[in-house]
């Protein structure tokens, strides 16, 4: 059995057990930063049996959800340099590395289901030659809900966000913080609840998914629907990896990710409408944004678009032009 297993300080432990003259097994451990209860982990959940299935056990996939193996700022480094075969993240946690990875949280870019999918499919060229060139392959990617505002009270126009300790969870949100006049402050899904009851943090945009893992009615009184981008998720792998697989099995991983991505994208829509019920059911108040509000993240989202652009040189130009932007 072929053992792809991270040990501490980054190690790669890999060894090969007969089991049978014919038969071999492959075993991955795939980290992900989010819940088991999450729909992102229940979908990958859901590959990794479907991997196992189509490749009748030879190549098995062990995920280990919520950071409990290797926490999210680290998923990505890990996989390239092969302490992990495979792994989930963020893709705008990697806009430091250029800001093709960022431009799906460009704010009211692409602020609909139906304009996030055409932004994807311009991106993913671009997206894959990024990867490719440090010896990862994308397998699928999958949106967030629509992002909204949690805070304490009704936001009815930007300056009611002036000074308020902000969570932000890449260079986009800290972007719309600076903008806004807020104090940003990095924090991962998981350390929410306790970012809150700390005072580290005020407000934050996220999903609906995140407010109801997080149980956001804890600390928040008040969700803003303002559907201001969809940020996704993306299961990459390591080349290598990948290529030491036979055939079948490439096969099998290729059309279980075809299969998780367009699965993940449907459950995404199903998410967005229970999690904003469950963010009700629990007491919280579902605000319609102001025309002010409205008006006003419009002219920040203008500002870091022309930003992004700017950054993004002839790439992020040639992206935007097969978006239709």
């Amino acid at each position: 059995m072929k053992h792809f297993v991270p040990l501490a300080f980054g190690a790669l432990a890999a060894g090969l057990f007969a089991t049978g003259a014919s038969f071999a097994q492959t075993a991955w451990d795939m980290p992900t930063p989010y819940p088991d209860g999450n729909f992102h982990t229940k979908n990958i959940a859901e590959f990794a049996a479907e991997v196992d299935a189509k490749t009748g056990g030879s190549l098995k996939i062990t995920v280990h959800s919520n950071q409990s193996l290797i926490k999210h700022p680290d998923i990505k480094t890990a996989v390239r340099d092969g302490i992990a075969p495979i792994g989930e993240l963020l893709v705008s946690r990697l806009e430091n590395e250029s800001p093709i990875y960022g431009v799906d949280s460009v704010p009211f870019l692409a602020s609909s289901y139906d304009l996030s999918k055409k932004l994807y499919d311009a991106q993913k060229p671009y997206l894959e030659k990024l990867l490719g060139e440090q010896g990862l392959q994308l397998l699928f990617s999958v949106p967030w809900p629509p992002q909204g505002i949690y805070a304490k009270k009704e936001i009815k126009a930007v300056a009611d966000l002036e000074g308020l300790k902000f969570r932000a969870y890449n260079l986009g949100t800290e972007r719309v913080a600076a903008l806004a006049k807020m104090v940003p402050t990095q924090i991962e899904a998981s350390d929410i609840p306790t970012a809150f009851a700390t005072g580290r943090v005020e407000a934050m945009i996220t999903s609906p998914s995140t407010g109801s893992d997080s149980k956001a009615w804890d600390f928040v009184s008040h969700y803003h629907d303002t559907q201001a981008w969809l940020p996704r998720n993306m299961v990459i792998v390591n080349k290598t990896a990948f290529d030491a697989l036979s055939d079948a099995e490439k096969t099998a991983v290729t059309e279980a990710a075809a299969a998780a991505e367009t699965r993940g994208w449907a459950a995404s829509v199903e998410e967005t409408a229970a999690k904003t019920k469950v963010l009700q059911d629990n007491g919280m108040t579902i605000v319609t944004p102001s025309d002010e509000l409205k008006s006003g993240f419009a002219e920040i989202g203008k500002t870091i678009a022309g930003e992004w652009k700017e950054r993004a040189g002839a790439d992020g130009e040639a992206l935007l032009n097969a978006f239709g932007q």
